[in-house]
């Protein structure tokens, strides 16, 4: 059917798209000879497409039409518009220059500042009335509550007092504008609040007057009335939020009231041209008057008012003030501002006399003791009340201090020129005791009295300046002189010394006989006394308190912090111990300090065993040059105790007793043992160097040495006990060396029953060798000696030599 279309593909070759387009639509159409049968129809329903479709051509055509005519007419608009914005532009730019060129403006805005200034402060006048108007109407409303209802009275209050504290806070950063404005809000506020305070103290003032207070109410036996404690809570409520919301202790408003009368008289007695008010009598009338009313006043007060503060701060911050709940304590604040007025009138006469200062200030001290002790007064500080003395010391701490020290340097010094100051002090702890110095006891008196000067003081910086400035100052220069006492002793016994400086007469004479000696005692004595001292005072109380609080201070910080503005960390530290400011438990204030003197004490100690030996090594001097140790004899060797000593031994035990003597009364028992223990040892090897090993002797030589030895023992024993130990190895070297010699009859017979070993036999066997030797020599008891040593003692009997 297809091939039968007369619009075949060979009929195409000249037809354009559109009839190509037609050709398939028939195409598409007429597919069979019957399709032709519809073909009316099918060109009815071409004829209705076209005429649809040249309606909507139509209908485009118009729409073309419209938006090309729209489109006309909006680009003639807008050329009209940009016309005018550019005529408009021309003028604004012709108007511009010709105002930048003309003086009018300006002259109408300088012609309008004045007026809109003048405007501007009129608002700001209003808004001023304003507030002025406010405050006007808040005080009054406040003063219509009073004195029937004071808590009405402290709403409007109240609204007032947060105002003025706004307009202080935008004050600044208003570069303090409004000055007078904030002033007046401030004063009125305050006014106000005095005016509030005064109206109801009147109300109390009233009561108070109807009942004779104080001198008609015996405190004893009267009771508060109704209309009374009314009265006394009304003053409470009206202060009551002043009192919670002010960190600082305020006085109680009824309390004030109720003093009133007391500090009247106060001020009558104290404060005016009565003799009672000179500052010398503050301690005997002031102090007394005022810790007497206190306590005169005290039972009636709790017994009256206790219960009702307890009830009225309950479960309130100010109920752990005792200044608020216990009456005595909040009657002592109102009455304590006139004390302190009075105390620092007196302080200004006291700084110009020293003296009076001093002793003032430990009157004062005294008095704050008091009131905290006797009435458990806290001044509303839970950790305590620091006392009227911790006031006006922040203010005259310097001149008590200065006067302090003048006064300690002074009765220092006063004290190393007092003719008995270098005096040994026999009498100081007893027997066994080293004995200082009278100096060296008044010096350590002179620092516990330093302490007790400030150690009531509360502030820790003002406790450290008196214990560097002052005590250990003391305690330095006394260590400085006893340091100077032993280096012109060293140079004074030593050649170089002599030598260089040379020594008078009056010298050398003072440390004749026991001069040395002496000397020496009364620089150990005061160093150990200090020594002992300070380290008992280390273990008190106030004194490791104060060491602890210094290193709470400085432990565990990376920097260095002032402790004081005289003082630095290093300062401090070189001047009390080296274990400052470390995580150590070890160390203590006075470190340095007994540091410093046992170096002075072990220095008089050394120097105290080279005199004793000097003064041995001079009086054995002809002992030890003897040489007569071979006298003979037929006569029987006598028993050594029953003999005489050498005569050149009655001098040198003369002066050994002497000194032992001296020593024993002048150091304690442990230095005189170890002192002497030394100086024996010393005198014992030259007993062994210039007589036992080198001298010969005969049995009765050896036997007379034997006696000689045996007087100084038995001298050593009976100072000290077991101190002839130091002479042990001469003793066992003058026992071997008195070896008895056998008879020739008893030659043969066995020498122990002969009454023991004798010279020959025992020579004998410590010949043999050194076995031998150590064996018979312990048969003996001789357990320091060595072989060679009994050799060689051996050697020096004549009869061995023969």
């Amino acid at each position: 059917m297809a091939a039968m279309s007369p619009f075949s593909a060979s009929n195409r070759a000249h037809d354009g798209p559109l009839d190509l387009r037609v050709e398939d639509y028939l195409d598409d159409k007429l597919q069979s000879t019957t399709d032709l049968d519809t073909l009316d129809e099918l060109l009815a329903k071409v004829e209705l497409q076209q005429v649809q479709l040249r309606s909507q051509l139509d209908d485009a055509t118009k729409e073309l039409a419209n938006a090309k005519r729209t489109a006309d007419e909006r680009q003639l608009s807008l050329v009209s518009r940009i016309d005018e914005f550019q005529e408009l532009q021309n003028s604004i730019d012709s108007r511009a220059r010709a105002a930048a060129d003309a003086d009018a403006p300006n002259e109408a805005i300088a012609r309008l500042k004045v007026p809109m200034k003048k405007l501007r402060a009129v608002k700001i006048a209003q808004k001023y009335l304003g507030l002025l108007q406010d405050v006007d109407n808040l005080r009054t409303e406040a003063r219509s509550h009073l004195p029937q209802n004071p808590k009405a009275a402290l709403e409007p209050y109240t609204k007032l007092r947060k105002l003025a504290i706004r307009l202080r806070e935008l004050q600044e950063p208003a570069d303090d504008a409004a000055v007078h404005l904030v002033t007046h809000v401030t004063v009125a506020t305050d006014m106000l609040w005095d005016e509030m305070k005064k109206t109801m103290s009147r109300e109390m003032e009233s009561i108070l007057s109807a009942r004779g207070w104080p001198n008609k109410i015996d405190p004893s036996h009267a009771e508060m009335d109704e209309e009374w404690l009314a009265c006394f809570e009304k003053l409470l409520d009206l202060q009551f939020p002043e009192l919670l919301y002010t960190e600082s202790t305020i006085s109680l408003l009824p309390f004030d009231v109720m003093s009133g009368l007391f500090i009247s008289e106060f001020r009558f007695h104290f404060m005016s041209d009565k003799p009672t008010s000179n500052p010398q009598n503050t301690n005997t009338h002031c102090f007394p008057w005022f810790l007497g009313t206190i306590s005169k006043w005290e039972d009636f007060l709790r017994d009256n008012l206790g219960h009702l503060l307890a009830a009225k701060f309950h479960d309130t911050p100010a109920a752990e003030r005792m200044v608020y709940v216990d009456p005595v304590c909040a009657f002592i604040t109102s009455m304590m501002p006139v004390m302190r007025e009075k105390v620092r009138s007196v302080m200004r006469e006291a700084a110009r006399n020293p003296t009076f200062l001093s002793s003032f200030l430990g009157q004062l001290m005294d008095f704050d003791d008091n009131i905290r002790g006797n009435f458990s007064y806290d001044g509303g500080d839970p950790a305590g009340w620091p006392g009227l003395t911790s006031e006006v010391l922040d203010e005259w701490f310097e001149q008590w201090f200065q006067a302090e020290k003048q006064f300690a340097l002074e009765r220092f010094r006063a004290i190393m020129e007092s003719p008995d100051a270098r005096s040994i002090d026999y009498n100081y702890g007893g027997v066994g005791k080293t004995k200082p110095t009278h100096g060296a006891t008044r010096v350590t008196d002179l620092l516990k009295s330093v302490t007790s000067q400030y150690r009531r003081v509360t502030k820790f910086k003002h406790k450290l300046r008196f214990f560097i400035g002052i005590q250990l100052d003391v305690l330095d220069e006394f260590h400085d002189r006893l340091r100077g006492s032993l280096e012109a002793y060293g140079a004074i016994t030593s050649t170089v010394g002599r030598t260089l400086h040379g020594v008078t007469k009056e010298q050398q004479a003072a440390l004749e006989g026991i001069g040395a000696l002496e000397t020496l005692c009364k620089v150990f004595g005061s160093a150990d006394h200090i020594v002992v001292t300070l380290t008992d005072w280390s273990n008190e109380e106030f004194f490791v308190s104060l060491w602890d609080e210094l290193q709470s201070r400085t432990k565990g910080t990376e920097e260095q912090p002032e402790l004081s503005s005289e003082l630095t960390f290093e300062e401090v530290k070189d001047r009390t111990s080296n274990a400052m400011g470390s995580d150590s438990d070890d160390g203590g204030l006075f470190d340095e300090t007994i540091a410093a003197y046992k170096l002075r004490r072990k220095a008089a100690g050394d120097f105290l065993v080279s005199a004793l030996a000097d003064s041995h090594s001079k009086a054995f001097r002809a002992y030890l040059s003897r040489t007569h140790w071979t006298p003979t004899g037929d006569d029987p060797i006598p028993d050594p105790s029953q003999m005489a000593i050498t005569a050149e031994l009655d001098e040198p035990l003369s002066i050994l007793k002497r000194n032992l003597d001296f020593l024993h009364r002048a150091i304690g028992t442990a230095p005189f043992r170890k002192t002497f223990r030394l100086a024996l040892e010393r005198l014992q090897d030259s007993l062994w160097s210039d007589i036992l090993t080198r001298q010969s002797f005969t049995a009765l030589g050896a036997a007379q040495f034997s006696r000689d030895l045996e007087a100084i023992s038995s001298l050593v024993e009976k100072y000290i006990p077991g101190g002839s130990a130091s002479l042990s190895t001469v003793l066992e070297g003058a026992r071997l060396l008195s070896l008895p010699v056998a008879k020739e009859a008893e030659a043969d017979a066995d020498t122990e029953s002969a009454g023991g070993p004798d010279l020959k036999a025992v020579s004998d066997r410590v010949f043999t060798d050194n076995t031998e030797a150590k064996k018979v020599l312990e048969e003996l008891g001789v357990e320091i000696l060595s072989p060679a040593n009994a050799r060689h003692i051996l050697q020096r009997r004549v009869e061995n030599a023969e």
